[in-house]
């Protein structure tokens, strides 16, 4: 018992011991207090960051605030771990910058509370929290709370929000347990595919960056995503994958295109109509969300959320679609195309475009084998679902060059 009592009095002591020292503006405080391999992190504003990290922090603070002055409001300490709530005031007057703006000589009036940890007579780590936002309304980043101007932000905010909105649909149903988003402008032909995982939903393909939002929120609503299987890793189909925070799968085969250049590599924007050659480099820059990394690879014949995973290369190396028996349901990613995506009009199915094609022969030779499974209805990552003869589609599509 006395034990405790000591380290949470030595946890006290040198955690009023530090702030005093930074309320008086001592610029060594972080190597004085800071373990060797003490971290901290300002939540939103820096982190996780060492001692002279932090130290860099806080000589730059001290540099626009001149007249820097902190004081400690009230602390609760347990064993090693004690919980500062502080206050400071201080005028931006510069001459130093503060987060790359230029000091305007306003007046702030901030407090936050810092969740210290003490070990051996030293700062291990500090978590602090503070209003930002209420911050950056002190220095003017921000309009005041309840001003005109604030509120045109917000009318302009929610303006962005509405057009976001229109780039992507919400969760559609596909079949039991399977729903799609469809995204992009100005048609909305790229789809995501949300699949019952569990709880929540795996995704079959990530589209493109600009449905992240969507995505996450139709997610969200069907019980959060698990995880993201790409059907393969063009640009277009990886684009929401990095922003997430589920583990990212794919067919071995297609890492390279996943955590490299979603393909760029093996496109021939030549064999594209003229108009459309120097087009389609922005595009595909504009879709991808960048390189995901990949959690885990599958192989064809793998079970996956009560799919099987079927292997369907040619467009991209180890392309993937997913099979389900029971309803005879395929999600083939890019097996096939029901648009031409140098126009965007729909219409037959047809083998991918030979521009962004890996090896086309083989694409064509995945539709075939598709066709054999003889699919109720299959659904691409583009565009429009085959339903009907699906078979005799696919077979027509792989017969045409």
């Amino acid at each position: 018992m006395a034990t405790d009592v000591d380290q949470t009095a030595e946890t006290t002591r040198v955690a009023r011991e530090y702030f005093e020292a930074l309320g008086r503006g001592e610029r060594d405080a972080q190597r004085r207090y800071y373990a060797p391999d003490a971290q901290a992190t300002l939540h939103g504003v820096l982190g996780p960051a060492g001692r002279d990290e932090m130290a860099a922090f806080f000589a730059e603070l001290f540099d626009a605030f001149p007249d820097w002055r902190f004081g400690v409001v009230e602390t609760v300490a347990e064993g090693d771990g004690v919980a500062v709530r502080w206050r400071a005031r201080a005028t931006f007057a510069g001459p130093g910058r503060f987060m790359g703006f230029e000091p305007n000589g306003a007046r702030v009036d901030v407090e936050g509370v810092d969740l210290v940890r003490v070990r051996g007579g030293r700062i291990a780590a500090i978590d602090a929290y503070m209003n930002g936002a209420e911050l950056a309304r002190q220095l003017g980043a921000l309009p005041p709370q309840g001003s005109a101007t604030e509120e045109r932000m917000a009318r302009a905010f929610n303006l962005t929000t509405r057009v976001k909105r229109r780039l992507a649909s919400g969760p559609e149903p596909v079949a039991d347990g399977v729903w799609v988003v469809r995204g992009g402008f100005p048609s909305k032909t790229m789809n995501v595919y949300l699949v019952r995982d569990g709880d929540g939903v795996m995704l079959f393909d990530a589209g493109i960056k600009a449905m992240t939002g969507a995505v996450a929120a139709a997610g969200a609503s069907l019980g959060g995503i698990t995880r993201v299987l790409l059907g393969h890793g063009h640009p277009d189909h990886r684009g929401v994958g990095p922003y997430l925070g589920a583990p990212v799968l794919c067919h071995a085969d297609n890492r390279e295109d996943a955590e490299g250049d979603g393909g760029m590599r093996y496109f021939d924007f030549s064999k594209l109509k003229p108009y459309a050659r120097p087009v389609f480099p922005r595009l595909l820059r504009m879709w991808d969300g960048g390189p995901v990394t990949i959690a885990a690879t599958v192989s064809e014949g793998d079970q996956i959320a009560g799919f099987e995973v079927v292997a369907l290369p040619g467009h991209a190396p180890g392309l993937i679609g997913l099979w389900r028996a029971a309803d005879r349901l395929a999600l083939v990613s890019d097996c096939f195309y029901t648009l031409d995506p140098q126009t965007g009009i729909h219409g037959q199915a047809r083998v991918p475009h030979e521009a962004f094609n890996h090896d086309t022969e083989q694409a064509r030779a995945s539709v075939r084998k598709l066709a054999a499974m003889e699919p109720a209805a299959a659904w691409a990552g583009h565009a429009d679902p085959l339903t009907g003869d699906v078979r005799g589609q696919l077979e027509t599509a792989a017969a045409t060059t």
